[in-house]
């Protein structure tokens, strides 16, 4: 167990994964030893719950805590505690999408975190665009339309900046492989009016050609596909101790599933999905089509 683990995420977008790494190495560490959660949350005056959320890495992580969890671990020699201390003291940095805390819901600034410090975006999507690839118009009218009663433009706004802000992760120079099946309804519905509807095919078919993006469009001819159930996104991360993560989610919350067997299902039906749709080139030539027919 070593510090090498967690080399090559910056400082901010690697806080997230550093406090799901350290959660579940201490997870490990207490099931090796036969405690059980409510004899560790007694030991650093917590409750069993408390000790459930730090394994997950839901909550923010305290040196006392940790030291004293790998007390009890029996974690005692220095060059091993010293590296899972070291992630709590990294993992509680804020990371840049806090400053938007206003405008996001706390279940998905868990994704945000976890999307920005992947090394690995795989997602399919029904509804419209993926929030990655979507141009500023486009962000703004679905932001605008997925609220009934309609949003301040100050809050559509900062919704749209976030997701802007997302976006360089795609941009960076060493920026993360995005592999995207967009379902061909999302390219008819005309978002903010034709006009911008028009823009963003044409964005999508350009940013297609960027070497760490992969773009693909289930047509309809497809008929019923292996993503039946929905939209989903698989994360990867560059830290071989953390497990892939599959993201689903729901109008007013967020799955976030890690076990083995079924980010392996979700990841074949993927597989099977970008099998079955149109080549990333004959993907372009589609969104060319369409185009023309507007």
């Amino acid at each position: 167990m070593g510090s090498s683990s967690v080399n090559g995420t910056g400082s901010s977008s690697g806080s997230m994964v550093r406090r799901i790494l350290l959660g579940s190495q201490l997870r490990r560490l207490r099931e090796a030893r036969g405690v059980t959660r409510e004899a560790a949350g007694y030991s650093i005056r917590a409750s069993e719950s408390k000790i459930s959320r730090m394994e997950l890495g839901r909550v923010s992580f305290k040196a006392r805590d940790v030291e004293d969890l790998l007390t009890l671990y029996g974690v005692t020699d220095d060059t091993e505690r010293e590296p899972l201390l070291g992630l709590a003291r990294d993992s509680n940095r804020a990371g840049w999408w806090h400053s938007y805390s206003d405008v996001l819901p706390g279940w998905f600034q868990t994704y945000v975190g976890l999307e920005a410090a992947a090394s690995h975006v795989n997602t399919y999507e029904v509804q419209f665009v993926h929030g990655l690839l979507q141009t500023e118009d486009y962000a703004h009218a679905v932001v605008s339309s997925g609220h009934r009663t309609g949003l301040p433009e100050e809050e559509v706004a900062r919704r749209v900046a976030l997701r802007r802000e997302r976006q360089k992760l795609l941009l960076a120079e060493h920026g993360s492989e995005f592999r995207c099946v967009l379902d061909e309804a999302a390219l008819h519905r005309p978002f903010g009016g034709r006009a911008v509807l028009d823009a963003q095919l044409k964005h999508l078919a350009e940013i297609s050609e960027s070497p760490n993006i992969t773009l693909q469009v289930a047509p309809f001819e497809l008929g019923g596909h292996a993503a039946e159930s929905g939209a989903f996104t698989l994360l990867r991360f560059p830290e071989s101790d953390l497990s892939d993560v599959v993201y689903l989610e729901q109008l007013t919350s967020a799955l976030y599933l890690d076990k083995a067997e079924e980010v392996e299902r979700y990841d074949q039906v993927l597989d099977r999905l970008c099998e079955a749709s149109l080549s990333p080139a004959a993907t372009r030539d589609h969104l060319h089509g369409l185009r023309k027919l507007r």
